[in-house]
């Protein structure tokens, strides 16, 4: 089975990449610009620099690779870089995916599209796949938006949503949380966390692993893809220093107030896992056991 994925030269685009590859897939990798993959073109493995948004670009691959699968990751996902540059947000979150998705309907049997816990606006936390949208940040919007064109194409499609995505780049250096954290205490930063942002932080092996069993099982539907553990980023941060046994006195805890940011983020997420677990067989590693392997 060929499975094709834009945003390839990301965290979850690298993993995924190495994860299907390992199963014996046949991956055609695309992202923007020259390859930060860490694998040699083979018979099961190519790399396409490719803009999402591109009409002519993206079908000219889709038409030469003709993928069973394609996995679509590639997003501008800076909550803030969205509020400020509002048409490219739009032209890569809305335009790309329909670009893709067309294409996808014309040459694919099954399309995966990755969105975000931020189509919530975070009044609750905790949501489930048929809980309310409704986002409050462009960035927020934009995902929601491409839901919605996914969800009425004509294609076999599931939507994973997923939250706070952290782990090890496999090659190139790109930060999240755990990473920040890490390297700014090793640099002896002092550095501002908030404590009352509610999240289920999801390890990017985990989230690879529940987009592969989407693909083997040919699943449908919204899909809550997430870690099982509710933490604030102040959590995240304290349980990072201890377990790489930097300084926590570095770290100050903060409300979301402090920061005075263009794009608002929701106070609680966090996800209900259980269709996950019930149709896929999907069962995430702890916060604690996913530090073990940064």
């Amino acid at each position: 089975m060929k499975v094709l994925i834009t945003g390839a030269n990301g965290l979850l685009g690298q993993h995924l990449t190495k994860l299907l590859l390992d199963k014996h897939y046949q991956v055609v990798a695309t992202s923007r610009g020259e390859s930060r993959l860490p694998f040699e073109p083979s018979a099961n493995y190519t790399y396409h620099p490719m803009d999402i948004a591109d009409g002519m670009e993206t079908a000219a691959i889709m038409n030469l690779e003709r993928p069973d699968v394609v996995v679509h990751a590639a997003a501008m996902t800076q909550v803030d870089e969205c509020e400020l540059r509002p048409q490219q947000c739009e032209r890569v979150n809305v335009q790309g995916t329909s670009q893709v998705l067309t294409d996808a309907e014309t040459f694919s049997s099954h399309f995966i599209y990755i969105s975000t816990d931020f189509v919530f606006d975070g009044e609750r936390g905790n949501y489930a796949e048929e809980d309310d949208t409704k986002p409050i940040s462009l960035y927020g919007f934009t995902k929601l938006q491409a839901e919605s064109m996914v969800e009425t194409s004509e294609i076999p499609f599931a939507i994973v949503r997923t939250c706070l995505v952290y782990g090890n780049l496999l090659k190139g250096t790109r930060s999240n949380i755990v990473s920040w954290v890490k390297q700014s205490l090793e640099q002896n930063k002092t550095i501002q966390v908030v404590s009352d942002q509610l999240r289920t932080p999801t390890y990017v092996g985990d989230l690879a692993k529940g987009i592969a069993l989407i693909i083997e099982k040919k699943a449908t539907g919204i899909y809550h893809i997430s870690g099982k553990d509710w933490l604030t980023p102040y959590d995240i941060a304290i349980k990072t220093a201890h377990k790489f046994k930097l300084d926590a006195s570095k770290i100050v805890k903060v409300d979301a107030s402090t920061f005075k940011q263009p794009g608002r983020r929701p106070l609680k997420t966090g996800f209900v896992i259980e269709k996950a677990r019930k149709e896929l067989g999907y069962e995430p590693m702890s916060f604690d056991e996913a530090l073990n392997l940064i």
